[in-house]
């Protein structure tokens, strides 16, 4: 019998490969033909998975931001019972960090997405789409806060939870960068909680300080979670582990 093809497991292993391009060349260096030959597969293969190059990169940009949510998701279940509000929105802040090996490469691939999605109207498309649920689900987070008296009812608002999403973003470019170590950005991001907040739901006097060696700790994800955002800014999404790890 003809050996059964996993059709949705070789779509993803192709979107590995071009990821593995796009953290090292972008996105507009990596050809069909260049995919495919990192791939270990011929032209004409990938293109029974892929007709265009348009439909490659927006599978990979989904299939990207699965694996980010699935991420973060993970580590709020590993959670005990009972999370704030506010150690919800620091997983997720986190979770939009380049903290580590894998998180680096899907950032930079989140990057060469950004580059490309600022002239190509699908992946800008696909980038929109989530950033509007992420602000809500943050803006929900602030709300619940100022219900439970942990946050100023005026501080709860759509804005600040941009303001929140914007922080992320430039402190993983500042990281990818060289500008920060990913410890110092922790330590940045919990300083501006702690702006939010106030240091009372920080562990000591001087918990700023040492946020860098705290535990990123959430409550329960949406299902955009950081998803669709990759492509529109340089901060979002969790590649595949990299070759070295995957070995």
């Amino acid at each position: 019998m003809p050996k059964k093809v996993d059709h949705e497991a070789r779509r993803q292993e192709i979107s590995e490969a071009l990821w593995r391009i796009a953290s090292t060349r972008g996105l507009d260096g990596a050809s069909l033909r260049d995919v495919a030959a990192e791939a270990g597969i011929s032209l004409g293969r990938l293109q029974h998975y892929f007709r265009t190059k348009d439909e490659m990169l927006v599978f990979a940009l989904r299939y990207i931001n699965r694996l980010a949510a699935d991420r973060i998701r993970a580590r709020i279940e590993a959670l005990a019972e009972g999370p704030t509000p506010r150690e919800v929105l620091r997983a997720c802040l986190s979770g939009m960090l380049p903290l580590d090996d894998r998180s680096r490469v899907g950032l930079l691939v989140g990057a060469a997405y950004y580059a490309r999605a600022v002239h190509d109207e699908a992946l800008r498309a696909e980038a929109e789409n989530g950033i509007p649920q992420l602000r809500a689900f943050f803006a929900d987070q602030l709300r619940l806060a100022a219900d439970r008296g942990e946050l100023p009812p005026e501080r709860a608002t759509e804005d600040e939870a941009m303001l929140l999403i914007s922080t992320a973003d430039g402190l993983a470019t500042y990281v990818l960068l060289g500008v920060h170590d990913p410890e110092t950005a922790l330590r940045l991001l919990d300083l501006q909680l702690a702006n939010l907040f106030g240091v009372e739901g920080m562990e000591g006097a001087d918990a700023v300080g040492r946020a860098s060696s705290a535990t990123a700790s959430a409550g329960r994800a949406p299902s955009v979670l950081v998803g669709d955002r990759s492509a529109s800014s340089a901060s979002v999404g969790d590649g595949p582990a990299p070759a070295a790890e995957r070995a």
